[in-house]
């Protein structure tokens, strides 16, 4: 018997880490699929097999009031922010406020971050270049992925000079192979809250609720911290 896990990029790390523990523990194996909210939630209503769901808060409670997550069964895993990450060891540009990241991101050879049409980082990020004033300056030179986790790996894996990137700073903090330069200036600022719930097709509900105590009980609140969680 399998879990399955619809989770947004920036629970990735977290859920990878805990995933092992919960399979010895419970004797199941975990099928987790790992996207931008949006992409997640057209998976759900799709069809797809899910127990337990990670979205934002908002869109759990719109799935919830929806009847695709079971009422009372949410739980908040905390608040992220979104920074900005270059490669590790590589020199940190300064993003004190708007004139400086402006100036970092017209120099940027290459700009990685995530969809802009269906990650909630994405989106932001976006709207962010098109406030700079900076957008069609830039955007020959950026590069979306489907979310910020691949967009971090990809940065890590890159070899040109001069590379930035910006996404959910979990997603910075569990790529190993960049570095995070520190958060948006604070007119730019975007904070956003992540619950996890249990689907209302649920195969084990029982099931699917002990992995929720686990991911946002105690037993993890360490763990969520360090990653980049906020309580």
């Amino acid at each position: 018997m399998d879990l399955h896990i619809l989770s947004a990029g920036a629970a990735k790390g977290l859920v990878t880490a805990l995933q092992q523990g919960f399979s010895a523990d419970n004797g199941v194996g975990i099928q987790a699929s790992f996207g931008a909210v949006g992409a997640m939630k057209e998976k759900l209503l799709a069809g797809a097999a899910c127990d337990v769901i990670i979205l934002t808060a908002a869109l759990i409670e719109e799935l919830t009031q929806k009847g695709h997550v079971l009422p009372g069964s949410s739980a908040p895993l905390g608040r992220v922010r979104t920074g900005i990450a270059v490669r590790a060891g590589e020199p940190l540009p300064d993003i004190a406020d708007r004139q400086a990241l402006s100036a970092s991101l017209k120099a940027a050879k290459g700009i990685y971050f995530p969809d802009p049409q269906l990650a909630t980082a994405g989106i932001h990020f976006a709207n962010v270049l098109k406030q700079l004033g900076i957008y069609g300056e830039v955007e020959a030179r950026l590069r979306p992925y489907p979310n910020g986790a691949t967009a971090m790996r990809e940065l890590a894996q890159s070899t040109g000079a001069q590379l930035i990137g910006c996404t959910q700073i979990t997603e910075i903090k569990y790529t190993e192979g960049v570095a995070l330069v520190g958060l948006l200036p604070k007119e730019f600022e975007l904070s956003t809250v992540y619950s996890v719930a249990v689907c209302s097709k649920a195969a084990n509900p029982g099931l699917a609720r002990r992995f929720v105590e686990l991911i946002a009980g105690a037993k993890s609140e360490a763990l969520r911290a360090a990653g980049g969680f906020e309580f």
